[in-house]
């Protein structure tokens, strides 16, 4: 047995040129989603990654700002600068690329983004409405997760789902949303008595833990899937939290690259049309 690959490249695509049509269609009421993009300091990873959103944007159709700021710039500058970009209505979404500089608060960005803007969906209000299934954006990982899954026909409903990882931006809001579509869910962790254990009794599988090749064969069961939110580097080359031999057993499996990456900035696209729709009243 060998697993399906599920791609999330492909899904990307046509799920970007969903957005595009429906941007177009936007743009003939006069409404042009826009999204900000905030940089602070040089981190090579999210230099990428920005770039990355920059692109999506183009494809996409939308407007776009990038602001680029210098590592010694204050907590109270960035703070100004997302408050403009609050109240300017051609911005429909804020981003403010992670990890920020050790002097400025993770939390207090996160804040101090307009909840209706937070295309993120990190914000305490945002968090608070997923938990309880009444929800305007989601976070971008988990969303893209539940995109792969429905266009692979597999339900969660019924299923015991076990993520591993309980980070606020992937593995509490996936458990969230996979209980929302009625799987039986454990988060496990670091602290968590034999993991390979809990790990071999689920028929959906999410590793979100940031160790490269993590999860080996021998922690999962015949059949599983198994989805890989990992991006780690293993002697200067990209990998997931999962075993590449672990195609053996399962039934599908998301590739790194390829897999769960594509998606998180689709999603990133799709939460700032919805935002631009909702600020408009369409």
């Amino acid at each position: 047995m060998s697993a399906v690959m599920m791609d999330g490249k492909a899904l990307s695509a046509k799920v970007r040129q969903r957005i595009l049509a429906e941007t177009e269609a936007l743009k003939e009421r006069g409404v042009r989603p826009g999204l900000a993009v905030i940089i602070v300091g040089e981190d090579p990873a999210s230099q990428i990654y920005v770039r990355n959103k920059e692109k999506a944007c183009v494809e996409c159709g939308f407007y776009s700002e990038k602001y680029a700021l210098p590592a010694e710039t204050s907590q109270e500058e960035l703070l100004g600068l997302i408050d403009e970009l609050n109240h300017n209505p051609r911005i429909n979404g804020i981003l403010c690329q992670m990890p920020v500089p050790a002097h400025i608060s993770e939390q207090a960005v996160i804040d101090a983004i307009s909840y209706e803007k937070d295309v993120d969906a990190f914000h305490p209000v945002n968090v608070g409405k997923i938990m309880i299934g009444d929800f305007d954006f989601l976070p971008c990982t988990p969303a893209g997760v539940m995109e792969l899954l429905a266009e692979y026909g597999i339900d969660p409903k019924g299923k015991r789902c076990v993520v591993i990882g309980r980070s606020n931006i992937v593995g509490k809001p996936m458990a969230m949303l996979l209980l929302h579509k009625h799987g039986t869910v454990t988060i496990c962790h670091s602290r968590t008595a034999d993991l390979a254990a809990v790990c071999r009794e689920a028929d959906i599988l999410v590793a979100a833990v940031g160790k490269a090749k993590f999860v080996t064969p021998d922690m999962v069961r015949e059949g599983a899937v198994v989805i890989d939110v990992g991006m780690n580097r293993d002697n200067g080359k990209l990998c997931g939290d999962v075993d590449p031999a672990v195609a053996e057993k399962a039934s599908y499996m998301t590739p790194v690259p390829g897999g769960v990456g594509p998606m998180t900035i689709t999603m990133l696209m799709q939460n700032t049309l919805k935002a631009a729709r909702l600020q408009n009243g369409l």
